[in-house]
C-alpha cells in the first residue's frame, strides 16, 4: 500500500486485529458502511467523511486517532507454536494486536526519555544443535544476569529490566504466547488469560527464541526452547536440592509446595526432573497419564491460583504514568496510548503529590 495511504493501512490493521473480513465489518458497523465501500477506502481510492469514521471507530473499538497515527513498526521473525487446530486468521490478529502495542510502547518510552536497550547475552554463539545444550545455556544466562540459583520473582519484571517489552493480549486460548522483533528490540507477546505459573513458563519459552542461537529446524528450536525454560525456572543444584537425589515416588501436596517455590506447574516439574534423571521415564509417563486422565491440561492444575509470582507487566503503564506527572504529555494522550477511558485513567492516577 502507498505511504500516504495511512487511513486505509489503519483500517485493514484494526479490521484485521478484529479478525473480520469486508463483509463482517460492514456488519459491525450496523450498514452504515458497505464492504465495497470499505474496500475503497482500504485501497486509497476513497476518503472517509466524519460520520463514516465514527461509525468505523466503534465498530473495530480504536479511537479516531489510531487511523491516522503513522506507521512506525514492523514485526519480524516471529516465533510461536504451530498447532494444526490455529488458523492463520487469529495468529494474524494478535500479531497485529501486538504491532499496535508496541508503537504505544515506544511512543512511550520516547515521551518519557527513558528508552531501555537490549544487550544481546548471546551475540555471535554457534545455533544449538540438541535440547540438552540449552542447559548449559540457561546457566550462562543466570551468571550472565547475576541470578544465582534462587527461584525467580517475577520472569516479566526480570525481562523488563533487560529491555525485552511484554505485552499480554487477550486472545485464542489455543496460542499460549510468541515471540517477535521489532526494529532489533525483542516483543514477548502472553495470552492475558493463562494462568501464572503457564505464564511464566511460556515468557521464558518465548524469550528463548530471542536469546539463543537457533537452528533453522522449526521443530528442534522448539524442542530447545521448551528446555530451556524448565532449566532456567529450574536450575539443576537448587532444584535437586527441593526434590530430592532419587525419587521413585511423589505425593501431590509435596508437589504443589514446589509449585508455590518455583512457580512452575507440576507436570513441569516431573519433566525436570525426568531430564536431570531425578525419576525414570515411566514414573514421568505414569504421572502424565494421571494428570491427563484428570483433564489438568485443559481445565488446569489443583492449586493454580496459589502462585505469589508477581507476573503481571509493568514499564509501559509506568513510562506513561512517568511522562503526565512530569508534564511531558497530557492525561487525554496518557489515556490514549493506555486505550483507556480517560476518567477511569484519571482515577488510577489519584492526583500528582509534588
Amino acid at each position: 500500500m502507498r505511504e500516504e495511504n495511512v487511513f486505509g493501512q489503519r483500517l485493514q490493521q484494526a479490521r484485521t486485529m478484529q479478525g473480520w473480513s469486508l463483509r463482517e465489518l460492514a456488519a459491525a458497523t450496523g450498514g452504515k458502511v458497505s464492504h465495497t465501500a470499505l474496500a475503497r477506502y482500504e485501497s486509497g481510492k476513497m476518503s472517509p467523511g466524519s460520520e463514516i469514521l465514527v461509525a468505523v471507530a466503534q465498530a473495530v473499538q480504536q479511537p479516531a486517532d489510531f487511523f491516522f497515527r503513522p506507521f512506525t513498526v514492523k514485526l519480524g521473525k516471529v516465533s510461536y507454536r504451530k498447532r494444526a487446530t490455529l488458523k492463520e486468521k487469529q495468529i494474524e490478529a494478535a500479531i497485529e494486536q501486538a504491532t499496535d502495542f508496541f508503537e504505544r510502547y515506544r511512543e512511550a518510552e520516547e515521551l518519557s526519555g527513558e528508552i531501555v536497550t537490549f544487550d544481546h547475552p548471546f551475540p555471535k554463539e554457534k545455533p544449538l544443535s540438541s535440547p540438552e545444550e540449552a542447559d548449559d545455556y540457561a546457566d550462562q544466562l543466570r551468571v550472565k544476569w547475576h541470578l544465582g540459583t534462587d527461584p525467580i520473582p517475577s520472569v516479566m519484571n526480570l525481562m523488563e529490566r533487560k529491555g525485552i517489552k511484554i505485552c499480554e493480549l487477550t486472545f485464542d486460548s489455543k496460542l499460549d504466547g510468541f515471540s517477535a522483533d521489532a526494529d532489533g528490540a525483542p516483543l514477548i507477546v502472553l495470552a492475558e488469560t493463562a494462568n501464572k505459573p503457564r505464564k511464566r513458563m511460556t515468557c521464558v519459552h518465548e524469550a528463548a527464541h530471542v536469546l539463543l542461537p537457533m537452528p533453522t529446524d522449526e521443530k528442534l528450536e522448539e524442542n530447545i526452547a521448551t528446555r530451556f525454560a524448565g532449566a532456567f525456572l529450574l536450575p539443576r543444584e537448587n532444584f535437586v536440592y527441593e526434590f530430592g537425589k532419587h525419587r521413585n515416588r511423589i505425593g501431590l501436596s509435596e508437589l504443589m509446595e514446589l509449585k508455590d517455590v518455583f512457580g512452575v506447574s507440576m507436570m513441569g516439574i516431573m519433566k525436570r526432573a525426568e531430564q536431570l534423571k531425578l525419576i525414570s521415564t515411566e514414573t514421568c509417563l505414569n504421572f502424565f497419564k494421571y494428570a491427563n486422565k484428570e483433564g489438568w491440561r485443559s481445565k488446569g492444575e489443583p492449586d493454580d491460583g496459589r502462585c505469589t509470582c508477581d507476573e503481571t507487566p509493568m514499564r509501559f503503564r509506568q513510562l506513561i504514568r512517568r511522562a503526565v506527572a512530569e508534564e511531558r504529555i497530557t492525561l487525554s494522550k496518557g489515556a490514549a496510548l493506555l486505550k483507556q477511558d480517560l476518567n477511569t485513567f484519571r482515577k488510577e492516577l489519584h492526583g500528582i503529590i509534588v
